[in-house]
């Protein structure tokens, strides 16, 4: 069925028709388009930079499971997924075409014992030959544990040296990768920024050396705030390692302050909520909100989670010939983000749900 929708478009806010044949937008008048919206606001597809389908509190998960995670996701407006590491192969749902769209990381890459078990690919040394591994079973980028707790140390601290990080790096843009670290702490943010990492997921350690380093470079950031929430239970459950304990109450205190420096530094910022474990799919629209508490505008806080995010993993919004990713909402989400929990229409791929 060819579909014709009529509302303001954002991020433009000019009210404009679009049309759908065969799930692409088309933006000159077909004939014979059966009108499904009339009125309302047509928002890009949400993004959800920061996820994991196939990641329960317990580990992987059977792939029913997962596609239930896509479809809770998919319910609240998001409709394209970085999955930022799995510890099983989704590679199915991505033939469904009734899940959001998933651009996979293939597994987290950590040292024996540095990182939540079950989960990554652990490894003693040779981090290049790993991001080789990962770049050829995922769809462009590989994840690394930039940092996790030493029990030795008692506190955080970074996995690899900074020649190892540079030389992995190097691997992965050869093989036109992108990479991305989780960090939580201060001290393996200098080597990743500078070996050329490409995005730096949580970021609650950045300093204004590395903010500046980061928007220099043009390094993204993606926050997860709503992950940092639990930063303070996280603490209270660590009563053995005091030091890491407190380092990360601290981490947690001045998050706030953090990403806002971020933001207002130019470093590009993007909504993801690290869904998967111990944080629920479907809550994209808490991160967005979590953005604009910190600083950013309510309309750049939704651009965050879909035309700005769209962009930056190579994904038009709504222009001629784009995929059909449309929300459509009553209201304007600018003025009132909780306007985002209600989509009146959800489609995807031309598809109406």
């Amino acid at each position: 069925m060819t579909m014709h929708l009529r509302g303001v478009v954002l991020p433009d806010g000019e009210p404009r028709d679009l049309w759908v044949v065969n799930g692409r937008v088309r933006t000159q008048p077909v004939p014979g388009a059966q009108t499904v919206v009339d009125g309302g606001f047509l928002v890009p597809g949400l993004v959800d930079a920061h996820c994991h389908v196939g990641l329960g509190p317990q580990g992987g998960v059977e792939l029913p499971e997962a596609v239930e995670q896509a479809l809770t996701d998919r319910a609240t407006g998001t409709l394209l997924i970085r999955d930022c590491g799995s510890p099983i192969d989704t590679t199915p749902l991505q033939e469904r075409l009734d899940l959001p769209r998933i651009i996979r990381a293939g597994r987290h890459i950590a040292k024996p014992k540095r990182y939540l078990p079950h989960i990554g690919v652990e490894i003693e040394s040779d981090l290049p030959a790993a991001v080789a591994e990962q770049v050829a079973i995922g769809d462009g980028w590989v994840k690394l544990v930039g940092d996790w707790i030493d029990r030795g140390a008692g506190d955080l601290a970074p996995l690899w040296t900074d020649d190892e990080l540079e030389a992995a790096v190097k691997v992965a843009h050869a093989a036109g990768a992108k990479v991305t670290a989780h960090v939580f702490g201060e001290d393996a943010l200098p080597g990743l920024i500078n070996a050329g990492i490409d995005c730096i997921e949580h970021g609650t350690g950045l300093t204004d050396d590395t903010i500046a380093l980061m928007a220099a470079r043009g390094t993204a950031l993606v926050p997860t705030l709503i992950n940092i929430e639990t930063f303070p239970g996280i603490a209270d459950k660590a009563g053995k390692y005091p030091v890491y304990a407190n380092h990360m109450r601290d981490l947690h205190a001045r998050v706030a302050t953090t990403v806002s420096k971020a933001v207002e530094a130019g470093v590009p910022v993007y909504a993801g909520t690290d869904a998967g474990g111990g944080i629920q799919h479907g809550r994209i629209v808490d991160e967005i909100a979590a953005l604009h508490r910190v600083g950013m505008s309510a309309t750049d806080a939704i651009g965050a989670a879909s035309w700005h995010a769209r962009a930056w993993l190579g994904f038009p919004s709504l222009v001629e010939g784009a995929a059909a990713d449309i929300v459509v909402y009553d209201e304007d989400p600018r003025t009132n983000l909780d306007v985002l929990r209600s989509p009146r229409m959800i489609m995807l791929r031309g598809r109406v749900y």
